[in-house]
């Protein structure tokens, strides 16, 4: 499970994520209808910049050995952020 704890001045508060919803959001995110729906909706803001970009196409089975491998280091911290403000956030496994 993803642990990502978020600590401010007021409030102190941590989101656990399962590996579960990670495997859900690389299915969604790999889908070729968001992707071509994605290159779609850009394509008009692009063109006013003279920009030619579109979105590359993630095969779904690169992602996937990612999170298997993530699941065997459990504990290991990802991010380790702290803001002059006193805001900090870290996201571990």
């Amino acid at each position: 499970m993803l642990h990502v704890k978020v600590k401010t001045n007021e409030t102190k508060f941590s989101i656990p994520v399962p590996y579960v919803l990670l495997n859900i959001g690389i299915s969604i995110i790999t889908s070729k209808v968001l992707i071509r729906q994605a290159n779609k909706w850009s394509k008009p803001h692009l063109e006013k910049k003279n920009m030619n970009f579109s979105f590359p196409s993630i095969d779904q089975s690169e992602l996937k050995p990612i999170i298997k491998e993530l699941k065997k280091h459990k504990g290991l911290e990802l991010v380790n952020v702290k803001a002059q403000d006193g805001t900090e956030v870290i996201v571990r496994l």
